[in-house]
Parts: structure tokens; C-alpha cells; sequence
């Protein structure tokens, strides 16, 4: 077996933003974070994402504080966000003298890592936050928003990563937000990374369809450095895999009795949060059609719902695929997530495709998002 993976433990933002709507309230994990920092992680993805939006929307807490807090506690732990590139932690483009502003504040409330992506794999719209956070001396992982299309093949990555490598970012992370990265294509990928580039991978996948954790050993075999995993009761279903196993498969050098008092701890918490509970127990084979990540689907179900139309959702999946050809095949990750799947959505219930088109549809096409993998279909574009 090749060497131990590092882990990133993902259960304060990813894992709870994929299972229970980012809801997690400071108050439920605050008093755990000494147990967390005697763990022995890698890092701790506790920031960015949903998190910043949710804590002034729904949470009526201060995200600033809520860092600085994570921050105190977390002494021997490194700490890391995701940031939507020129999109901060938001759902459009801000300008550069925004994105700097952000990401130096981030810098001086002593963030070490920061995962930096674009929904379009446009690297423009990374170029000036990765520019500040290395002025800072802040680790910079650059990101592949990982997808399956006829256009996203493995020299597509192996470009992007190049374009990645080029701007000095320090590791790369491939983002399967939907859990669609196969383990032969996870070994390909990483393999040829690890070939042509010496810089660390870090693997995120989620286990929506059943392929992550398979995909993960896989990577592994290849020389993938790190691996992204939540706690189990914030782990699987939408969320990433589980931490527990992998201590076992590969025998790491973590506190395992520590991991299950946080174990026991977060088995209580989230039981607290039933309302926001996605409750998928198993895997949903749907997905390697549809291709959309964990949180959209939670999402389309609220938005049918809310109109009394939750018997459309197999046609809204079967739609989505369609609206992401259509606008020239977009990883499917915030905000492009939103944008096809609000898109999908008036599709169906209107019955007629695009007699009502958003205004972020309209923008996308304006290439106010950034420029598409592919060309956009020529008839959306004249309707917009």
C-alpha cells in the first residue's frame, strides 16, 4: 500500500452544509473544538461555502466571530475555506478591489489554507485571489470542479491543472461535488497530475452515488496526498465519506477515542436539526445522469415543494442534463448549480422549455460568470 493519506475533516462546513442546509449553530460544536485539535487532522475545513451566507440569514450569527472562535480553539489544527474565486463566498462576480478586501480580512484572522475555486474553471476568476492570499503567505489550493461532459475529459484537467500550477498555487484539489469521479478515472487523473506536476492532490468527492469512497482508495493507489471525510454523523448520503473507515483501511496515526467522542457528540447534535435533514440513507443513482451535487438536489426538492410540485422532481432531473447542454455543459457547483437548476425547474413547470428565462441565465450568457467549457446552444442565446 502506497503511504497514509492526510485528512481534511470536513463536518463543520461541508458535512453539515451538504446534510442539514448549513444550519450547524456555533453553540452546537464550539465547546468541541479542543477535542477536535487533539485529533491529529491534516487540516479542518470549517469556513466559506453556504457557511458565511447562512450565519446572517438564518443563523443570526456573526461569521467574523465565528471564525475568530474556530481560530482561538483550533491551536495545533491548520484551518481552511472554500472560496468561490471572484465570487468570495457569494452568488455573482465582485470586483477586484472587493475580492482583495476579502480575502486580506480572511488573511488577518489567520486562515492557513484557502481552496480557491471557479464553477466554470475559468482562471481568470481566480487569478486575484490567489495573487492576494500568496502575498499573505497563505497556503493556496488551487481547484478542479470536477464534472463529466463531452468536453471534460482528462486532458481538459491536466490543462486546467497546468493554468493552476502557472499562478503558484501550493496544492491542487480535484472537486467532485456531485460524486461522479470514477475510480479508474480517479487513478488516471491523479496519476498523470502527480506525473507531470510535483505539488500535493487533495481528493473531495461526495458520496451521493456510491462511487467515493471507491474513487478515494483508488486515488490513493495513484499518490493523492489528502483526503476530504466527515465525521459519520455529519458523513455519506450527500456529504463526503466517512473519517472512521479510513483510520481503519489505512491504519492512520489519529486519536481514535477522540473520534468517537465527537462521534457520540455529533449523533446528538444533529438529531437536533431533523427539520433541515436531507434523511438520504442510501445512494441515488439518479445523480450519474442528472450530475448535480448533494445540496442542489436538496434544494430542488425545497423550491417543488414550495409550488406543490413534488412529483415533477424526476422530470426536473431528467431536465437538468438538458439546460447544462444547453449552456455549454457547466460544472454543476455554486452558482452554476442554482442557475440551472431554478432554470430546470420553470422548465418543467411551466411546460414549455425557456418561455420564462432567469436573469441569471441571461447573464451567464453575457459571460458575466465567465466563458463556458463549450459553446452555448445558438437558439437559448437569441431567446435571451
Amino acid at each position: 500500500m502506497n503511504k497514509k493519506p492526510y485528512i481534511v475533516d470536513t463536518t463543520l462546513r461541508d458535512g453539515q452544509q451538504s446534510l442539514i442546509a448549513t444550519r450547524l449553530k456555533m453553540e452546537d460544536f464550539e465547546d468541541q473544538l479542543i477535542d477536535f485539535d487533539q485529533v491529529g487532522y491534516y487540516s479542518m475545513e470549517v469556513w466559506g461555502g453556504a457557511t458565511y451566507d447562512s450565519c446572517i440569514r438564518y443563523l443570526n450569527e456573526d461569521p467574523w466571530i465565528r471564525l475568530k472562535t474556530i481560530r482561538e480553539k483550533l491551536k495545533t489544527t491548520k484551518i481552511q475555506m472554500l472560496l468561490r474565486g471572484q465570487n468570495l463566498v457569494g452568488y455573482r462576480n465582485y470586483a477586484d478591489d472587493v475580492v482583495e478586501l476579502f480575502v486580506n480580512k480572511v488573511a488577518d484572522y489567520k486562515m492557513d489554507i484557502i481552496r480557491v475555486f471557479d464553477a466554470l474553471n475559468d482562471i481568470r476568476n481566480l487569478e486575484k485571489s490567489i495573487e492576494v492570499a500568496k502575498k499573505r503567505n497563505i497556503h493556496v489550493q488551487g481547484t478542479i470542479s470536477y464534472t463529466v461532459s463531452p468536453v471534460h475529459n482528462l486532458q481538459y484537467y491536466l490543462n486546467y491543472t497546468k493554468e493552476l500550477v502557472e499562478r503558484g498555487v501550493d496544492s491542487i484539489a480535484v472537486k467532485d461535488m456531485a460524486g461522479l469521479l470514477k475510480p479508474k478515472d480517479a487513478y488516471d487523473l491523479v496519476k498523470e497530475i502527480k506525473k507531470k506536476f510535483d505539488i500535493p492532490v487533495d481528493i473531495h468527492s461526495h458520496a451521493t452515488t456510491g462511487l467515493a469512497s471507491m474513487a478515494y482508495f483508488a486515488a490513493v493507489e495513484a499518490g493523492a496526498d489528502i483526503l476530504d471525510l466527515a465525521l459519520s454523523p455529519f458523513a455519506n448520503g450527500t456529504s463526503e465519506p466517512a473519517i472512521e473507515p479510513f483510520v481503519y483501511t489505512y491504519d492512520l496515526d489519529l486519536n481514535t477515542k477522540t473520534i468517537m467522542r465527537l462521534v457520540d457528540h455529533f449523533w446528538k447534535v444533529r438529531s437536533k436539526y431533523s427539520e433541515y435533514d436531507v434523511k438520504m440513507e442510501s445512494i441515488d443513482a439518479r445523480i450519474l445522469n442528472a450530475q448535480i451535487p448533494g445540496g442542489m438536489l436538496s434544494n430542488l426538492i425545497s423550491q417543488l415543494k414550495s409550488q406543490k410540485a413534488e412529483d415533477k422532481l424526476n422530470e426536473v432531473l431528467q431536465e437538468v442534463p438538458r439546460v447544462r447542454k444547453d449552456l455549454g455543459y457547466p460544472p454543476l457547483v455554486t452558482p452554476t448549480s442554482q442557475i440551472v437548476g431554478v432554470q430546470a425547474v420553470l422548465n418543467v413547470l411551466t411546460g414549455k422549455r425557456y418561455s420564462m428565462i432567469t436573469n441569471e441565465v441571461k447573464n451567464y450568457l453575457k459571460g458575466l460568470y465567465g466563458k463556458p467549457p463549450a459553446p452555448v446552444d445558438e437558439e437559448l442565446y437569441k431567446l435571451a
